[in-house]
């Protein structure tokens, strides 16, 4: 009786803490896809206060730029959370929806992109000596993403 009890107890625990850690990321695609802290703020620490100043309109110019695409990344994500929730669901419907929604990333990406490119043009040739080798989340912060659990990376959230 005394081992039942504590077996009973035991998966109990194990069941609420599998939960807990499951349920820990919320809901969504991931970790985000998220602009991290110091993103496209290059890792150079003798930037001029006029450097500074361009870096920073020319990151706040990308983020306007690119924030309707996130709201209809957004958007396109609950639609296609809906339609894996629907057991009905077209699969031709959900592959063009995530396809929709590979083609609103790839734009972001390109944005980015581009942004890093303006961002190399304001830093002398010593500065960007100083920057790692290019590549995303190289060079200018972390993350390629865009606030907490709206996901481009990571596998898909609760299956």
């Amino acid at each position: 009786m005394k081992k039942t009890i504590i077996i009973g107890l035991s998966l109990t625990v194990a069941v609420a803490l599998a939960a807990s850690i499951a349920l820990a990321w919320g809901p969504g695609f991931g970790r985000g896809f998220g602009m991290g802290p110091g993103a496209f703020t290059p890792p150079i620490s003798n930037l001029t206060a006029e450097q500074s100043t361009q870096i920073q309109a020319l990151r706040d110019a990308f983020l306007k730029e690119i924030e309707p695409i996130q709201k209809d990344l957004w958007t396109k994500r609950t639609e296609l959370q809906n339609l894996w929730s629907d057991p009905k669901a077209d699969p031709a419907a959900i592959t063009a929806k995530q396809k929709e929604m590979w083609d609103l990333q790839s734009q972001i990406r390109e944005n980015a992109a581009n942004l890093r490119l303006e961002v190399r043009k304001v830093l002398t040739p010593e500065q960007l000596a100083q920057l790692p080798a290019a590549g995303p989340g190289k060079g200018f912060g972390p993350g390629m993403g865009f606030g907490p659990r709206m996901g481009m990376g990571g596998p898909m959230g609760r299956w």
